[in-house]
């Protein structure tokens, strides 16, 4: 099947399963740690905190890692951050279950964590293009990662939200860590081609300098981050919103959360599935401004909204706007770089999109501690619509630009 083409890749294959399992871990300990922090302190701004610890190294670390994700063995650093990953849950386990857990002790783990996924990121994506080794599968795989990803954020909450009810978070964050086995093995047993010799290195500061000339000059790269760091920015921090919409708008508890966060993954789910049938990265470019500013509208809506099952369909709208934007970005990027720059422009896409993340966050679970939640959630749509609007007058000229380099791809070809 067309939607399906990267299956035919066992290297693919491998890393979807030992990916699926983990991603589940990853989001069941994602939502106890939220609901943690939130039932053990009542604070939306310390929500937001945790939030930005966690994902804060992105923006700190991601240069460096897509740098040595172009330098070094992408499926050792992964082997390694996956390695370090399950040692962080199973040490949060372990302090929860033994109510040793201190507020400073989940700030500074969240922090490993984020250390570990930013130099995970860019390896793993990068490595993507070799598990494939084909330029005409590449767009499709990404698009199925996207699923992956996307479906975990959809059952792993739902499966939290019930885990929570019988069993404490500690024993959620002793599950994740045993998912990460799945992913080590998973990519130990790939079989991948020889990489490609690679030039010998100049320093770190010329290759890094080197790269951000090249995504500044390269006016589709350049107008796609930014748009991609705008909605990450405004409308990613739902997440941190979501416990305070769950417990204090809608009277809940931790199954209110899972399935507001489940929501969100469902319509990502979709939006991700859609993604996977389109033919060619340039449908995509006149997509993105759509999806982004649906996205905006969305997150207002949430916010308006006081009854839950028309908030539920809001989030799913929320969701598929948030992941058609930046999936979209992600295949138009991978198509269109090239290999010896592919781990540091892609680790360009991950500090727009994971990076920024945290300081909407923090930003979010501040406004939400003077306003309340439901008037954060509105004003971050707006925010998410109006930046939107303006950076969507250059597309135009985008697209031509867009439709040359694909024709200089195909010529190379």
């Amino acid at each position: 099947m067309h939607a399906l083409r990267a299956f035919r890749h066992r290297n693919f294959r491998l890393f979807y399963a030992g990916q699926a399992i983990s991603l589940i871990g990853t989001w069941i300990q994602q939502i106890a740690l939220s609901w943690l922090v939130y039932r053990t302190t009542g604070s939306g701004f310390l929500l937001g905190l945790v939030s930005f610890c966690s994902q804060i190294p992105m923006l700190i670390f991601l240069p460096l890692a897509g740098l040595l994700s172009d330098r070094h063995d992408r499926r050792k650093l992964m082997i390694g951050a996956y390695a370090l990953a399950a040692i962080q849950a199973t040490t949060l386990g372990v302090l929860t279950l033994t109510n040793a857990v201190r507020v400073w002790q989940i700030l500074l783990l969240g922090f490993l964590y984020g250390v570990v996924m930013a130099f995970e990121t860019p390896a793993r994506q990068s490595l993507i293009s070799q598990m494939v080794n084909a330029r005409d599968d590449l767009p499709n795989a990404i698009a199925l990662n996207s699923v992956l990803m996307n479906s975990g954020r959809l059952i792993g909450p739902s499966i939290a939200g019930l885990l929570l009810v019988f069993i404490s978070e500690g024993w959620c964050f002793l599950i994740n860590a045993a998912s990460f086995i799945a992913i080590i093995t998973a990519t130990t047993m790939m079989r991948l081609p020889h990489a490609k010799e690679r030039r010998v290195p100049m320093s770190l500061a010329h290759d890094l300098a080197e790269a951000g000339r090249y995504a500044w000059r390269t006016r589709p790269i350049r107008l796609f981050l930014m748009l991609v760091a705008l909605i990450s920015l405004t409308a990613s921090p739902y997440t941190v919103l979501m416990p305070i919409f769950a417990q204090d708008v809608f009277r809940g508890d931790a199954h209110t959360l899972g399935f507001l966060v489940g929501s969100a993954g469902l319509g990502a789910v979709i939006g991700t599935a859609f993604l996977t049938t389109r033919p060619n990265v340039f449908e995509l470019s006149r997509l993105v401004p759509y999806t982004a500013a649906t996205a905006g509208v969305a997150l207002m809506l949430v916010g308006m909204s006081t009854i839950y099952w028309l908030s539920l369909a809001f989030m799913a709208i929320l969701g598929f706007g948030i992941i058609v934007t930046a999936a979209s970005v992600n295949m138009m990027l991978q198509t269109l770089v090239d290999e010896d720059k592919r781990g540091r422009i892609i680790s360009f896409y991950a500090m727009a999109f994971l990076g920024m993340a945290p300081v909407g966050g923090l930003v979010a679970g501040s406004l939400a501690g003077q306003l309340g939640a439901p008037a954060t959630a509105m004003i971050d749509g707006a925010c998410c619509l109006l930046g939107t609007l303006a950076l969507s007058r250059s597309l135009p000229a985008v697209r031509a630009d867009l439709s040359r380099a694909l024709d200089r791809i195909a010529v190379k070809s």
